[in-house]
């Protein structure tokens, strides 16, 4: 898909895209912070209905929501054209060691060479979560390495 970034001058950036019915669809990034989700009419790229209008916190919980299913199918999709490399999600349980911890602090990209591509919390995915990301029992983890290495990150995870 074919993602289109227009500059709105003295009003932000406007991504367009068309969905699987043929409708074109977009999202004005605004500079004050808000998000409006547009439909077109027709093929005028000026003729643009607003169908809603969300702060940051509305559009990032959107986001989460879209993004939290996408992210583990994407990795999967992934581990299926790459030979040799594996995706997972590790829980973490209540009251394990990691427990109340940071992500830095289980070093699992240097006690087993898996990487942490996403922290699942309840309904809020943090893609790409930095080392001081904090950890709770009930946390997911999506991991991404070899079949061996995903072994061993449970084993460190839950040992």
């Amino acid at each position: 898909m074919e993602v289109t970034e227009v500059l709105l001058p003295g009003v932000g950036v406007r991504y367009e895209f068309t969905v699987a019915s043929g409708h074109d669809v977009g999202v004005v990034a605004r500079r004050d912070g808000e998000f409006d989700l547009i439909a077109f009419r027709g093929s005028d790229p000026d003729a643009a209905e607003t169908l809603f209008t969300m702060d940051r916190q509305q559009a990032e919980a959107l986001a989460d929501i879209l993004g939290a299913p996408r992210i583990v199918e994407r990795f999967a999709d992934l581990s299926r054209e790459v030979p040799g490399l594996a995706s997972a999600t590790i829980d973490i349980a209540p009251g394990s060691r990691f427990d109340g911890r940071t992500l830095g602090d289980t070093r699992l990209r240097t006690l087993t060479g898996v990487s942490v591509v996403a922290v699942v919390k309840g309904d809020v995915v943090v893609p790409a979560p930095a080392p001081a990301e904090g950890l709770s029992g009930g946390d997911s983890l999506v991991v991404i390495g070899t079949e061996p290495g995903i072994e061993q990150a449970r084993g460190v995870l839950h040992g």
